[in-house]
């Protein structure tokens, strides 16, 4: 042990533990500066002044740095002491703010959702989800994160999202999901394509066509693969995207066929057709993290989903 100015230094404290080691000392110190007295400051935090007084002493040698000049109980900053000062005060509003963030996200009235959706249920689906969950819960709010399947479970992970729609569903240890209903898809030709004129197609008669198609990682993609394949083919691929609707239009465009959920509304230049062979449909279904622990408005709005099973999307 070496010493700077008569304070001990430990040579043991590393830089990276000096969080772990300051922290539960750093509301007592401030409280001992404000109030420049150590037995009002323990009276202050409910703590025997005893401890209060070798709480600072060890904060001081731990640091190296003598933090006040003492007189019998009343002390003063030093000036090393008031610069510490300056950033503890920084430091425990952030930490004020930090919990008061938290407990108003898990307010059951006015708390925080964060949930994820798939790309083609962001027009007509979800906002009519929000919009009746909200007759009830007026107040709360919601942090949205529209993205493909994958990605989103990804974040789900990360911790940022408390749970999302998608397709699907999926199957894995760390997850639960639940079925909540099926969307039919249609193969979209162009208005004036050979099939068009039909109202009913199995989709090896599209065997031959170019199509185009949401990038491998997609839910879509992988149920359009798997389809094909079901139906005695590999697709060929003249273009990979990551929005349904840009499929659609460049459908529209002669660019080649797809399979597709139906549009939000009716989009000129395609033909939409039933696809008879094989079934063609999605399974759309909610999924969070199993174990993770609900607030209050996340479990409002899960129970909401829930109750919505086989009527998603109508």
């Amino acid at each position: 042990m070496s010493y700077e100015n008569d304070i001990p230094v430990t040579a043991d404290v590393e830089a990276e533990s000096w969080a772990a080691v300051l922290t539960p000392r750093l509301a007592q110190f401030a409280a001992v500066a404000r109030h420049e007295h150590v037995t009002r400051a323990a009276q202050e935090l409910g703590v025997p002044q005893s401890t209060l007084s070798r709480a600072m002493v060890r904060l001081e040698e731990d640091l190296g740095v003598s933090l006040f000049a003492r007189r019998g109980r009343t002390v003063a900053l030093t000036p090393a002491g008031r610069t510490f000062l300056r950033s503890v005060e920084r430091a425990l509003a952030e930490v004020d703010r930090a919990a008061e963030s938290v407990r108003a996200d898990a307010d059951p009235a006015a708390g925080l959702v964060s949930f994820g959706f798939l790309h083609t249920l962001g027009t007509e689906t979800v906002p009519g989800l929000i919009r009746s969950f909200r007759v009830d819960h007026p107040r709360v709010r919601f942090q949205l994160v529209q993205n493909y399947g994958e990605a989103m479970i990804e974040r789900m992970r990360a911790g940022g999202l408390d749970l999302c729609l998608t397709s699907p569903v999926p199957d894995a240890p760390d997850l639960v999901a639940r079925r909540l209903d099926e969307q039919r898809l249609r193969l979209v030709v162009p208005d004036d394509h050979r099939l068009a004129g039909r109202r009913r197609v199995r989709l090896a008669e599209a065997a031959s066509e170019l199509f185009v198609t949401l990038e491998p990682g997609y839910g879509l993609r992988r149920i359009t693969d798997a389809l094909c394949a079901e139906a005695g083919f590999t697709p060929r691929i003249a273009f990979e995207g990551e929005e349904a609707e840009t499929l659609r239009g460049l459908v529209a465009a002669g660019l080649g066929v797809a399979l597709l959920p139906p549009p939000a509304v009716p989009r000129p230049g395609v033909a939409e057709l039933t696809v008879t062979a094989p079934r063609a449909v999605r399974e759309i279904g909610v999924a969070w993290l199993d174990g993770h622990p609900d607030t209050p408005p996340v479990a409002a709005f899960k129970k909401f989903l829930l109750s919505r099973r086989g009527q998603l999307l109508t």
